[in-house]
């Protein structure tokens, strides 16, 4: 079997089931001080999760993106802010293998290598001999403070005058690390700002941003490889909506299991799960969750669809793939709001976990990739015959 067909339910997802009761346990530890508990990093280490994305040659298992829905799924139902932090750094884990061969080996020489990294353009660079030397500063960069690389964007001068941006790998020893995150939800995280001031880039670790979004990588090696051949923002979709998986079922189970011996304050129901409004309440939140493994089952398997070296995706695919990915983030979300609003009052409390996987769900909600009405306008614009208005498709 090759690496690229680990199908869910093997080992690495058996491995990641088993360590969500140490997730679960160290949640409320992350929430307090706002980065993962270095117990959960490892025990997602040792369940091989930040391999599913390296090379095989490197030990990886080249996974595919319905393999790591199905992983982030499980560990979603233990902590979402681990779960969204393995999928961030399993995108910049992916954008490394379009680098050439020499900056792989030098990346992935680290056992259990962690890439984080963003898209956002917030840094610029000038040409310097032997490479680049980059300025700015990069907000939410979920797993900075248990990362080994940052993968940075830039904006610097080109050949017409114009400025056109461009990606680099970094260490993260040089760049500094900002303590700034302090929010509402997906607390866990840790997604610091970065910030580098004066720094050289050397020319092999630095590519053109439109080349890695077309998913044409520069590896002679990975060349082969369907897994690094998509275009970048469908693979960050659907490499992303695992976690929204597991929260809608994260949430059903802090439902049921307060359930039991739970009534309805000033109604006449001693039990809540007599209640007909229970009844409609968690079929719809599970119809809900339903929608959301539909949509999320269609994009991973438009992006792991095998492909020819010379097939490329059309601009409706491209744009299909963010809009299924924010359908799946507006099933979920509705989905967890259901149990979150039939769970009463004393749900509230920061003892309840159903108030962080709510509060998570939220913010995930609202990130730029994942916003759903974002999504949808960007789809339609292309259904309507527009161009999309965004590199970022």
């Amino acid at each position: 079997m090759k690496a690229t067909e680990i199908p869910v339910g093997t080992e690495i997802h058996r491995k990641a089931a088993e360590i969500v009761p140490v997730l679960r346990r160290r949640a409320p530890w992350a929430e307090e001080n706002r980065r993962l508990h270095m117990e959960t990093v490892e025990a997602m280490a040792d369940a091989g999760i930040f391999k599913l994305r390296v090379p095989a040659r490197y030990g990886g298992y080249e996974a595919g993106t319905r393999t790591l829905a199905a992983v982030a799924a499980e560990l979603a139902r233990g902590d979402g802010s681990a779960a969204w932090t393995a999928s961030v750094w399993w995108i910049p884990t992916w954008m490394a293998c379009l680098f050439p061969d020499e900056v792989q080996d030098e990346v992935f020489a680290t056992p259990d290598v962690r890439v984080c990294g963003t898209l956002s353009p917030s840094a610029t660079a000038a040409p310097a001999d032997g490479g680049i030397v980059v300025d700015g500063r990069w907000r939410f960069i979920s797993g900075a403070l248990h990362s080994h690389w940052q993968e940075i964007i830039a904006v610097m001068p080109g050949e017409d005058g114009g400025m056109r941006p461009v990606m680099a790998l970094v260490p993260m020893a040089d760049l500094h690390v900002v303590d700034d995150w302090h929010t509402s939800g997906l607390r866990g995280s840790g997604s610091v700002s970065t910030v580098a001031d004066g720094l050289f880039v050397p020319r092999e670790r630095v590519l053109p941003l439109g080349a890695v979004l077309a998913g044409d990588g520069v590896s002679e090696v990975n060349r082969d490889s369907p897994v690094y051949r998509a275009p970048l923002l469908p693979v960050a979709s659907a490499s992303s909506v695992g976690t929204v998986l597991g929260l809608t079922a994260a949430a059903r189970d802090a439902f049921f299991d307060r359930l039991p011996g739970r009534g309805i304050t000033y109604t006449g129901y001693d039990e809540q799960r007599q209640a007909a409004v229970t009844h409609f309440e968690v079929a719809e939140a599970r119809l809900r969750a339903d929608e959301a493994h539909y949509h999320a089952d269609r994009l991973t398997d438009l992006v792991d669809r095998g492909r020819g070296p010379d097939e490329r995706w059309t601009l409706e695919e491209r744009a299909r793939a963010r809009a299924w990915m924010g359908r799946v983030v507006q099933a979920g979300k509705e989905s967890v709001e259901v149990l979150a609003s039939a769970s009463g009052g004393s749900s509230i409390y920061r003892d309840s976990p159903i108030q962080r996987i709510q509060r998570d769900m939220q913010a995930i909600t609202m990130h730029a990739l994942m916003h759903p009405s974002t999504n949808y306008e960007l789809y339609g614009r292309v259904l309507c015959g527009l161009e999309p208005g965004t590199l970022y498709l």
